[in-house]
């Protein structure tokens, strides 16, 4: 016997749609042959229409709560709600009280010196991108990493310096700060003397520039958190910010290639900023310092190799080897023991001031003018937090929130710019090194803090003679793994050419036209293409395959068969002012109706009894149902695909009646895909359904869910002729439904097919039924 599992719905009264019954039958098989036999899945019920459902099987559960009421209960304080409150406002609380410090904090403190000691150099190097002075990069390596320990949901990110970040930071402080803004010229007796830039005083406007931008940038990313906002990271599809972050990888390089060489350009910002850098960097080759370009070298060689060791025996070493920190331990010595900055004019990192500042409130005069770069920065390094974020979380098998990473990582940007430091975001060489390291917790991230403090506390001045090529070459080096991504490209050509424009958009647009408006270009561009989708989606004529109840394009498969007189159009989209237009002609193509030719000319009561006068045709008085209509016999003519009756030779004016086109009766509109509908393409759908009624084609909508009909409910789509009854659960419904009205139509016509009414109350309703008609 065979092994099916049958679920049966009979009907237990006739009047009513069948109550259902589900009866699992199991045959007395062996365990190895059940597992061999298909599952069967067997279904008897009527064929639904919208109006039956809602009459005997569904019925809307009513919702008696006021506006008030349900106020009142979303913000009901409860001890439980208040623990909740606080559990997701603190994440640290709910894995803190819970820590194994046997198993966890050893992996945790191996990963926290090791992240701190590649969080250090960076500090410095990333500083130098944001056009500021190097310790204000040791800085924003400490609080915000300390800030985030408390209130980000993530286990293993690195929280500091970032170059893409700090890079435009650099560009938004060069724009409203220029060394032209500093120029004095020093007094030396002559009468011709050279302008200089005053430093400190640059630098102390670049600074107040950068905390300003990072305040406004904590309130925003706060703002977006409370407001549930954290949605807005899925608009930066993975293409757009791949290639966004490769574009400020070459942003970086060329802004670095000046200090590995050893010359003095000026820094630009804007648009084409990068074409005039590398101008200005080339044209300056011949003032090349040879010691600075030596050591420059030297020092990404090692990190290279540092690097390629690191990955290729990852799986061998207890800890990478730290490369950069040996680079900077090392430089800092050979420059201290040869006076290279006095002998060699090797330009250095200067003054590192011990000890940490005391807070002071942002200058908010500043504000104006760095609004809209502050929502760049606010969005792009949001984007960077929360993707790396999530990778983390699906591998190690935990979730994060993406609204409270918006909260945590403004309140590390707010709180932290009150003690000089500027925006931040996770880092993703060091989120690699602390995580494969064997880091846990956060407890790894602030034990890499700590080491930044000692630095800045007591030891900040050792790295005074620290070679500015030497925090380039470990820029460079840490942005090899953007520049990968150059094999995007390939990918993305053989699986989505849209996605691979969106890719070239944001880089071309990010590299000639700077970080931010090319992030604006890009995020325009990648939402045009979604608008784009939705107006050219794929739409197709379904057929049936044997034996399946399955539906599929009939261009596509070769199972999939049509039934006669029927078609069955589907649109991969949902319908709205954009595309309704262009759904009503793709039907019109795909049905091959022409609507536009094929409407008829009805004549007036006073035309029709002349035109009766003009000519003699045959009449026939025939009797249905005690009820007396009289026919008459017309001459037939084939146009347009059409029959069309006439009363006389004269075809421009005579045209009375129209027959479907060859054996089409049906359309059937395959609703699955439809998401939401407007008011617009509501009105369009109804007026196909009109056009459609006018040649003698029912028109019915499938696969429509509960959400598109009351949406079409609300837009008061079934008023006047339109009714529940063309609404169909599923394609097989409206298929049958067809067949079976079809089928009795014909069976009524069989002995007049030929003849035409000649009472004016002929209107062919065929969705004016009741549920047993249907059935």
């Amino acid at each position: 016997m065979e092994d099916t599992r049958m679920v049966k719905q009979q009907s237990l009264h006739s009047d009513l749609p069948p109550m259902e019954q589900e009866e699992e039958c199991a045959a007395s098989v062996g365990p190895e042959e059940d597992a061999d036999r298909p599952l069967m899945y067997r279904i008897e019920r009527p064929v639904y229409n919208e109006r039956l459902i809602q009459a005997s099987v569904l019925k809307r559960k009513d919702n008696t709560s006021t506006l008030r009421q349900r106020l009142a209960e979303k913000f009901q304080c409860s001890s439980q709600k208040a623990k909740s409150a606080a559990l997701s406002f603190l994440p640290i609380l709910t894995w803190l009280p819970y820590y194994p410090v046997k198993q966890y904090l050893f992996s945790d403190v191996v990963s926290g010196l090791s992240t701190g000691v590649v969080q250090l150099p960076q500090g410095l190097a990333y500083a130098m991108l944001a056009a500021l002075p190097p310790v204000y990069g040791l800085y924003s390596s400490f609080y915000p990493v300390v800030l985030y320990t408390f209130f980000g949901t993530s286990r293993h990110i690195s929280i500091g310096t970032f170059a893409v970040i700090s890079l435009m930071i650099g560009g938004v402080v060069v724009r409203e700060a220029p060394d032209s803004m500093f120029y004095v010229f020093p007094a030396n007796g002559s009468n011709i003397s050279v302008p200089v830039v005053n430093i400190e005083a640059r630098d102390t406007r670049r600074v107040q520039l950068a905390v300003v931008l990072t305040t406004l940038v904590g309130i925003i990313q706060m703002v977006f958190g409370l407001l549930r906002f954290g949605f807005v990271a899925i608009y930066l599809t993975e293409p757009l910010v791949r290639g966004f972050t490769t574009a400020a990888a070459v942003h970086v390089v060329v802004s670095q290639l000046k200090y590995l060489l050893g010359v003095k350009t000026q820094r630009y910002a804007g648009p084409l900023s990068v074409v005039y850098s590398l101008k200005a960097v080339l044209l300056d080759i011949p003032n090349t310092n040879v010691t600075t370009i030596l050591l420059g070298l030297a020092c990404l060689v090692f990190l290279y190799g540092t690097k390629h060791i690191n990955e290729r025996f990852k799986n061998k070493l207890l800890i990478p080897i730290p490369g950069e920190i040996i680079v900077v331990i090392v430089s800092t010595g050979i420059s201290y023991g040869l006076s290279l900055s006095d002998h060699y004019q090797v330009d250095v990192v200067g003054k590192i001031p011990s000890g940490l500042l005391p807070p002071s409130v942002p200058h908010f005069s500043l504000l104006p003018n760095l609004i809209s770069d502050s929502f760049a920065v606010a969005i792009v390094g949001f984007s960077m937090g929360i993707s790396l974020a999530k990778i983390f979380a699906l591998k190690h098998g935990y979730s994060v929130d993406g609204n409270q990473e918006l909260i945590a990582l403004g309140l590390c940007n707010f709180i932290s710019s009150f003690f000089q430091t500027f925006a931040i975001t996770c880092s993703m060489s060091r989120s690699l090194v602390q995580e494969s390291t064997g880091g846990k917790t956060q407890i790894a991230g602030l034990l890499g803090s700590l080491l930044v403090l000692l630095v800045v506390v007591a030891i900040g001045f050792v790295f005074q003679p620290l070679p500015q090529t030497v925090l380039a070459a470990i820029i460079m080096v840490n942005l090899l793994g953007m520049f990968k991504q150059f094999r995007d490209i390939p990918h993305l050509w053989r699986t989505s050419k849209i996605e691979l424009v969106i890719w070239l958009v944001a880089f071309v647009a990010s590299v000639l036209l700077g970080l931010d408006y090319g992030l604006l270009v890009a995020l325009t561009f990648a939402i045009l293409t979604v608008v784009y989708r939705t107006q050219s989606p794929k739409s197709s004529v379904l057929g049936h395959v044997a034996h399946t109840g399955l539906y599929c394009d009939v261009d596509e498969y070769e199972e999939a068969a049509e039934y006669e007189g029927i078609k069955i159009f589907h649109f991969n989209s949902s319908i709205y002012f954009a595309n309704s237009d262009l759904y009503v002609n793709t039907l019109k193509d795909k049905t091959g109706v022409n609507l536009s030719q094929t409407q008829t000319v009805q004549k007036s009561p006073q035309k029709r009894k002349k035109s009766s006068n003009l000519s003699s045709p045959l009449k026939m008085c025939a009797t249905y149902k005690d009820e007396s209509v009289t026919h008459e016999v017309l001459p037939r003519e084939q146009r347009n695909g059409l029959l069309v009756d006439k009363h006389s030779s004269d075809v421009s004016e005579e045209v009375v009646s129209l027959q479907p086109i060859g054996s089409l009766h049906s359309v059937i509109l395959d609703w699955t895909s439809v998401s939401f509908i407007d008011s617009v393409g509501a009105k369009a759908i109804k007026q196909v359904v009109k056009e459609y009624a006018a040649v003698d084609v029912r028109v019915a909508i499938a696969g429509c869910n509960r959400n598109v009909l009351s949406e079409l409910d609300t837009l008061q789509f079934f008023t006047g002729n339109m009714s529940t009854d063309l609404m169909f659960p599923t394609v097989h419904d409206a298929v049958l439904h067809c067949n079976k009205l079809r089928s009795h139509q014909s069976a009524a016509s069989t002995s007049n097919m030929s003849w035409r009414e000649e009472t004016p109350e002929t209107e062919n309703k065929p969705w004016d039924m009741t549920p047993r008609d249907i059935l």
